[in-house]
């Protein structure tokens, strides 16, 4: 969407909110011993409290409020109560909800308790690697400068990145264009970031994979040569100068 008056702010800042605290919490309350079903009603609860409903359930059908996945699982995982959570494990929670006509949508990559997997460094690198994209975003930027910075990024620091799962445009509905910001440089999208649109910029950084599949459950994603892969997602409002993070509060950064 394009904010064209101060209520569409409004609007996507308190969605980005609902979202961007659930995330927090989620990964504060996330522990080993907790069952990923668990760790999923938990933020059901408190996007609830906010007055918003899940994205991906409200616009999927998605069989959970939040999507959950856990080492090799990329993406789209399916929270269940016989899921649980280990020591060491690295986990994707990724959050969207609409709240009075409004979408807003992050993510975030970490590990359960202490690293004992090695996976920080991972971690680190898609936050470093989303924050360069971002801060890089204003408008008539092409869309594929961003995906250019992302891949070299990634290959600066010995990962790779996955090129069938991109960030989106979002506002009114969960997806809208720019149907797909690519994490690598797409030479046939010459489509420009527009000021004042709402994207969501997402990193999708791996240590094998270069495209994820979707296994037989029809929604969780892996990579087609395993490994792992770490995500991190903003909402952001574009400027002629530096974005608006609307869903900073997650605190990704801290």
């Amino acid at each position: 969407m394009s904010i064209s008056q101060e209520s569409e702010l409004e609007g996507m800042k308190k969605a980005s909110e609902a979202v961007a605290c659930a995330l927090r919490e989620m990964q504060n309350y996330a522990k080993a011993g907790m069952s990923t079903k668990e760790l999923d009603d938990y933020g059901a609860k408190i996007i609830s409290d906010y007055g918003a409903q899940s994205a991906p359930s409200l616009a999927y059908n998605f069989p959970g409020c939040t999507c959950i996945s856990v080492n090799h699982e990329f993406c789209h995982g399916i929270p269940s109560a016989t899921r649980i959570l280990q020591e060491g494990d690295l986990i994707n929670v990724d959050v969207s909800a609409e709240l009075n006509g409004f979408w807003s949508d992050n993510g975030s990559s970490f590990v359960i308790g202490e690293d004992l997997n090695q996976h920080q460094k991972l971690i680190e690198a898609s936050k470093q690697i989303l924050h360069k994209a971002v801060y890089s975003i204003k408008g008539g930027v092409r869309v594929s400068f961003i995906g250019q910075i992302i891949e070299t990024e990634a290959k600066k620091r010995g990962y790779k990145v996955i090129k069938n799962l991109t960030g989106h445009g979002i506002g009114r509905s969960l997806h809208e264009e720019p149907s797909e910001i690519a994490n690598y440089k797409d030479r046939f999208n010459r489509t420009r970031f527009r000021k004042n649109s709402v994207v969501a910029i997402e990193t999708f950084i791996a240590t094998n994979s270069t495209f994820a599949e979707t296994l037989d459950d029809g929604w969780t994603m892996v990579g087609n040569k395993g490994g792992t892969m770490a995500q991190h997602e903003h909402t952001i409002v574009v400027t002629d100068d530096i974005p608006m993070i609307l869903t900073e509060m997650n605190g990704v950064w801290d």
